[in-house]
């Protein structure tokens, strides 16, 4: 598992203690790549360096041009996604990468376990941005939640860097296979344009096997908010098939303003459980911006590009603020929307039965 964060490094400790909860000391918007392997119960985490190493340039077969980290990384993740990009023989049955950006008060270890419960219940290879969400320190309650608000904000150039180091690997691969459908489609339809560009849609269409999702959790959707909100943002480009924003811990109000910002091919999916005991409590948080939160306040839901989805009163879900692990999966009808939305699957069309639209709220009722 890949790790892209702008926590500080600490070298001198093993395990998940090399990463710890201030921003790193170059500053928030200063980037390394971790490789993370449980073994024995426990984690292991490897500092990547910047530039790969003899041995990383070997281990992948790097052309001239691939020298960055970045590029073993994506070279390792399109093995997992896409085995037969790597080996045209390989009979690996690929994964949808998911990228997951955590919450409020998240140790380094909260942001792993987590990302492998989603790895494991929804069968998608996760690429995790952790930010320093703990207070930056020894502080609970509003201090450490303000603190971690002033985390997020000073962490958005950090955010926007990784999706920008996303889509460059991304739109390379994508190119790439453009050009060899083309080839073959003007081999095929020398002298027939037409027939020549629809065998190029149709078979560059059925020859993307995977798809890239985002999954924003609590505090995570501020952080995306302001990145979104910002003038100049890779944010805004189509990097996602599917974006889920759950139990969002930023406000209702105007919403709208940065959601519809959100440029993706399929659906931007927005989950609502009234009774989520963690926005229940951030809303109680003193200051001017704790009004209703988008995660948990029925009302006032009138962003265009958006879906908006009620976990409210389905069985096993009761209070919880992460309704996609734990007890509530015990609800096939959870599972199965988290699933199939994780995995770039429309949820929401006609005839799906898990989903009832009602329009004097403009939700889906799960």
């Amino acid at each position: 598992m890949f790790i892209v964060t702008n926590r500080e490094i600490r070298p001198k400790r093993s395990g998940v203690d090399i990463l710890g909860k201030k921003p790193n000391a170059k500053g928030p918007n200063e980037l390394r790549v971790v490789e993370a392997v449980r073994k024995a119960g426990k984690w292991r985490l490897e500092v990547l360096p910047d530039e790969m190493s003899a041995a990383m340039k070997k281990e992948i077969g790097a052309s001239d041009e691939e020298d960055h980290i970045t590029d073993y990384v994506a070279h390792k993740l399109l093995s997992s996604v896409n085995p037969r990009a790597i080996d045209p023989k390989s009979k690996r049955k690929g994964k949808n990468l998911l990228v997951f950006v955590h919450g409020f008060n998240n140790d380094i270890e909260d942001v792993l376990e987590r990302s492998r419960q989603l790895s494991r219940n929804y069968g998608v290879e996760v690429l995790a941005f952790s930010w320093p969400a703990n207070g930056g320190g020894p502080i609970s309650g509003t201090a450490s939640y303000k603190s971690d608000k002033r985390d997020a904000k000073a962490s958005i150039g950090a955010f926007d860097r990784t999706l920008a180091a996303i889509g460059d690997k991304l739109d390379k691969v994508s190119k790439q296979r453009l050009e060899r459908v083309r080839e073959k489609a003007a081999e095929k339809h020398p002298t027939n344009p037409e027939l020549r560009d629809e065998l190029i849609a149709r078979t560059y269409d059925q020859g993307c096997p995977f798809t890239v999702n985002l999954l924003a959790h609590s505090m995570g959707n501020y952080l995306y908010k302001h990145l979104l909100l910002s003038t100049a943002s890779e944010g805004k480009g189509m990097l996602f098939d599917n974006v889920v924003l759950c139990a969002a811990d930023t406000n209702n109000l105007d919403h709208a303003r940065w959601v519809d910002e959100i440029r993706c091919r399929r659906r931007v999916y927005v989950t609502i459980n009234e009774d989520d005991k963690a926005l229940q409590v951030s809303r109680m948080k003193s200051g001017d911006e704790q009004l209703a939160r988008l995660g948990h306040y029925p009302f006032n839901l009138y962003a265009k590009y958006a879906a908006y989805v009620q976990f409210t009163d389905a069985t096993s879900v009761g209070r919880s603020h992460a309704y996609f692990e734990g007890d509530p999966l015990k609800n096939a009808k959870v599972k199965r929307f988290f699933k199939r939305a994780l995995n770039g699957e429309r949820v929401d069309g006609r005839g799906d039965r898990d989903l009832t639209y009602e329009p004097a709220s403009n939700t889906y009722r799960l």
